[in-house]
């Protein structure tokens, strides 16, 4: 069936059905996440209309989180996407980082441990190599800056404390979240994180910064190893 087709078949539905008006009218909340990824491919493919595509995708990658996490060269592997759907999707957690960046940037509100893993979480969800990085901030756990710092297998050897010193002399921070990603998929933090995490924390409490939290992100999945109650004062 051709993508003509696909369209006829979407326009045969009632008004009230058509993703597009709920959406208009202000219904999205009672959207499928299949109709709302079809509303950004905007049309299917071959015998499958963009919903049918959508559910694909879904089944696929193993919900919305697993969509939102493939880059450009994973979602171009699936039969029926093209360069405009694949952008269009990779497009959606940039501007959610965005948008997540700005809110840290405001300073209208601590910058907290929450926030600042949701904003990591999007940083990282293409990743498919571990990088780890640091979120800097002020006295009043105001943001400053973020910046991946080292790439490639993360433990003890390959997280340089000196470099991480320079770069809080160099913002002026008083305090810092950790971060870093597991492609594995799993986010529970592993003993070489506690290591790692133990060796920063007293290397910085030598120049009176504290360390809030180190978030480890495995796709849209998180884990706080201050909630876990690793890190010692980090209420």
């Amino acid at each position: 069936m051709s993508n003509v087709a696909n369209i006829a078949r979407l326009v045969e539905l009632a008004p009230e059905e058509r993703p597009r008006e709920k959406l208009l009218r202000g219904a999205a909340h009672t959207l499928s996440e299949a109709e709302l990824i079809a509303l950004v491919l905007r049309t299917g493919s071959g015998n499958r209309d963009a919903v049918t595509l959508a559910r694909t995708l879904l089944r696929r990658f193993g919900g919305l989180g697993g969509v939102l996490s493939q880059n450009a060269k994973e979602l171009g592997a699936v039969a029926g996407l093209g360069d405009a759907k694949v952008a269009a999707l990779v497009a959606i957690p940039e501007l959610l980082k965005r948008a997540e960046l700005s809110k840290l940037k405001s300073r209208r509100a601590l910058s907290t441990a929450a926030a600042v893993r949701r904003y990591v979480s999007l940083r990282l969800a293409h990743r498919r190599r571990e990088v780890f990085g640091i979120v800097l901030l002020n006295t009043r756990l105001h943001f400053l800056a973020v910046e991946d710092l080292f790439f490639g297998s993360v433990d003890r050897a390959s997280v340089h404390p000196r470099e991480v010193i320079k770069l809080v002399l160099h913002h002026n921070a008083a305090a810092v979240i950790l971060y870093h990603n597991h492609p594995s998929g799993d986010p529970k933090p592993s003993e070489h994180d506690r290591e790692i995490t133990e060796r920063l924390i007293n290397v910085l409490d030598e120049i009176d910064v504290r360390v809030v939290d180190h978030v480890v992100v495995a796709g849209f999945r998180q884990a706080s190893m201050a909630e876990l109650g690793m890190i010692e004062g980090s209420d």
